[in-house]
């Protein structure tokens, strides 16, 4: 049956797509826009193009393009480009792929943001995106569009009911299970990655796909291959099946691990419209949250890897899919998080993996974003260490990470002779080409003084052989300084303020007695105390503005205000039990603070003799209250 078609003008397009109506359930369907051509027809692009478009912009990327956003807690935010405001209420999720105004409600995803933002009608937003990520619109009028014979099921239906086919077999078949159990993981852990089992049947597929032997969507997938004489045969074979998601958890892919020794160990699907390995991290989807929570993203060679870190609560764990590491692959993680760990085999093939990781992380870096590089024991990888040796082990070996400035400068002196001006002059040929990509002007900087110093000449020897271009402001004029890219740690004084300004029931906890004067959150959170003291009851929705129209103090608004975008992002917290844990925390931070100012007098009164033994004495009784610590996570 032809997959209907939904026409709309385009004034109607908008509202429908706004409100989420586009859809049919489960059906698949076209999207008809009035968008005439030169004989007066309309062009339909398939829903099925839509979402692969979808799936390969980053709308991160797409809106940082037209709009200078900054991280904020899991999302990004900016002042909104469809309003004019003073304070940024535009958030961006990078997770949903998706974007909101909480000023002016303008949301949507990449191709409403093309439309809204560059006043483009539906089929030119779709055209613009996809001449950005190198994919041709499969353009056609609507009168041939409904002539086209449609497959039974799209690439996306294909590759979830094959999953569920490879589950179910998972289940029926005593030696993948003997296996899985054998390589130490469990039920709860397979499920958590729906790993199944192909069958060594050479169309086995056919007991889930009745058409099997016509289904394009099969071919188109990557999930059969076209044999002589036009036999079809499965592509996976006697293999664990492992899905892989996308960054909605949609299923693009699937990699295959052979039972036992044969060859090739691991069988990955190939690239198709859903599917690019150089864009794509194995376990990423499922790895999300945590490596949020770890603030560092650990990246392996194989999916065995990742599951077998997984099983040992090893959670922040992605695995390049059977090609190396891509620029695309560095850029996606360090969006998600601030740290990357590449580890890798300690065998020459594990080195050069690690050099081209360290050759394509180079552009993307920034002071605020690093990278670093561990190479496990010879024989080892992360499934072998963590079963032998456990968890701890294996984070401990993280700790001995060297970064990626230390293995640059070790792997390109280990190829000259520093002793001879030759050796050194190789050495700043070799370096140039490196450390003139990297986008971090501090670790740039820092770097091209270190190889000064090896060379045995001056920084700015360095820098005019290497062309660094220093920027110079006119005469006359200072130059502003340009805004930070990195996220500061949020201090106990900015997060209680938070958490009155969101609860304005907990200001009656705060003890005044032991904020930190020094904070650039305390004059704001003081007021925001007098405030509710002085006007018990009022709605958390208010104390912002009140308070502003209360301070004249310009230093406060501005923090008030920040703070104020900063809970429209802010993950849930449980209040309840973590505001008494922040306030003991400031307490043991300023009862820190006093002693160690006692602790640096070279004499001490009777009085301060006294108080610095009460201070050692309950700073020792809170510690050894049960807590878990909330000034360790802000």
């Amino acid at each position: 049956m032809a997959a209907p078609s939904v026409l709309y003008n385009r004034a109607e397009f908008l509202v429908a797509w706004a409100r989420g109506s586009c859809g049919m359930g489960d059906v698949p369907f076209h999207v008809v826009v009035g968008h005439p051509s030169a004989n007066g027809r309309s062009y339909m692009i398939p829903d099925d193009f839509k979402q692969q478009l979808l799936n390969r912009v980053d709308i991160v990327d797409l809106i940082e393009r037209q709009v200078q956003l900054r991280k904020a807690g899991h999302n990004y935010v900016a002042r909104c480009p469809f309003h004019n405001e003073k304070t940024p209420s535009f958030s961006v999720s990078p997770s949903k792929q998706f974007y909101h105004c909480f000023g002016c409600g303008a949301h949507g995803n990449a191709i409403s943001f093309v439309m809204e933002h560059g006043g483009l009608g539906y089929v030119d937003a779709v055209k613009e995106l996809a001449s950005m990520v190198g994919m041709i619109v499969p353009e056609m009028s609507g009168v041939d569009a409904a002539r086209q014979p449609r497959p039974s099921a799209d690439v996306g239906e294909a590759l979830l009911a094959a999953a569920r086919y490879y589950k179910e077999n998972l289940k029926r078949s005593t030696d993948a299970i003997a296996y899985l159990k054998q390589r130490g993981l469990t039920g709860e852990i397979a499920a958590r990655f729906g790993l199944g089992y192909a069958p060594p049947e050479w169309q086995g597929l056919a007991e889930a796909f009745p058409d099997y032997q016509s289904s394009s969507a099969l071919k188109d997938s990557g999930l059969v291959i076209d044999g002589e004489g036009g036999r079809r045969y499965d592509r996976f074979r006697s293999r664990i099946m492992f899905p892989i998601l996308n960054a909605r958890g949609g299923i693009i892919g699937f990699g295959g691990r052979v039972l036992g020794d044969g060859e090739p160990k691991y069988l990955n699907s190939p690239e198709t419209a859903l599917y690019e390995k150089g864009r794509e991290l194995y376990g990423l989807f499922q790895a999300r949250q945590a490596l949020r929570e770890a603030g560092r993203v650990i990246v392996v060679e194989g999916y065995m890897d990742v599951v077998a870190l997984a099983q040992h609560g090893v959670n922040a764990a992605v695995a390049t899919l059977g090609t190396a590491t891509t620029p695309m692959h560095v850029e996606k993680l360090l969006r998600l998080t601030d740290h990357v760990i590449f580890c890798f085999d300690g065998d020459a093939a594990g080195r050069r993996a690690a050099w081209r990781a360290l050759e394509v992380s180079l552009a993307k870096l920034s002071d605020a974003r690093s990278a670093s590089f561990l190479f496990l024991p010879q024989g080892e990888d992360p499934d072998s260490y963590v079963r032998v040796h456990g968890r701890a082990a294996f984070e401990a070996l993280l700790l001995e990470a060297v970064p990626l400035s230390e293995m640059l400068v070790r792997e390109l002196t280990a190829r000259v002779d520093n002793k001879t001006s030759e050796g050194r002059a190789r050495l700043l040929h070799l370096a140039r080409p490196l450390v003139t990509q990297i986008a971090a002007p501090t670790l740039a900087l820092l770097l091209r003084k270190r190889f000064a110093e090896i060379a045995q000449v001056s920084l700015g020897e360095v820098d005019e052989l290497f062309e660094v271009r220093r920027a110079t402001p006119p005469a006359g004029r200072t130059q502003a300084a340009k805004p930070s890219s990195r996220r500061a740690p949020v201090t106990l004084t900015q997060w209680i303020l938070r958490a009155v300004l969101h609860t304005p029931e907990l200001a009656i906890q705060v003890d005044r007695t032991v904020l930190d004067t020094s904070d650039r959150y305390c004059s704001a959170l003081t007021a925001v105390l007098d405030l509710i003291a002085a006007r018990p009851g009022l709605d958390s929705r208010a104390v912002i503005p009140v308070v502003l129209e209360a301070i004249p103090h310009a230093a406060t608004a501005e923090v008030l205000r920040a703070v104020e975008t900063e809970l429209l992002t802010a993950s849930a917290v449980d209040l309840t039990a973590e505001f008494a844990h922040a306030i003991r925390a400031l307490r043991d931070q300023t009862d820190r603070r006093r002693l160690t100012e006692l602790s640096t007098k070279p004499a001490r009164s009777g009085t301060e003799q006294a108080e610095f033994e009460n201070l050692l004495k309950a700073l020792s009784q809170r510690a050894k209250q049960p807590t878990d610590s909330v000034e360790s996570r802000v």
